[in-house]
C-alpha cells in the first residue's frame, strides 16, 4: 500500500503536501495510524465492536415532536446578580 505523488509542473512542495495528505486520509492510513498508536487486547476490541452493532436504546419521550429534554420553565430561578448583566450597581 505505496502512495505515491509526483510532481506536477509548477507545482509548489505545499500542493504536493496538500495533495499527499489528501491522498493518505482518503487512504484510511491516518485513522489506522491512531487506531494502532496503543495496544487494545482483543477482547476490548470485540466489546468495542458489539457496542458498535447493536441498536441504541429508545429514550422516554423520544415520540414527541420536540425531542431532546423538556424546557425549563419561565420565571423560576433568581432574577439580576453579578453576572446577570442587567442594571444595577
Amino acid at each position: 500500500m505505496a502512495i505515491r505523488i509526483k510532481a506536477r509542473s509548477g507545482e509548489s512542495v505545499e500542493q504536493m503536501l496538500r495533495r499527499f495528505k489528501k491522498l493518505c486520509e482518503k487512504e484510511g492510513l491516518i485513522k489506522d495510524v491512531k487506531r494502532r498508536q496503543n495496544y487494545e487486547k482483543p477482547s476490548e476490541r470485540n466489546r468495542r465492536d458489539a457496542r458498535r452493532h447493536e441498536p441504541r436504546p429508545v429514550r422516554p419521550g423520544a415520540d414527541r415532536q420536540g425531542g431532546g429534554r423538556p424546557r425549563k420553565p419561565e420565571g423560576k430561578g433568581r432574577t439580576g446578580g453579578a453576572r446577570s448583566g442587567g442594571g444595577g450597581f
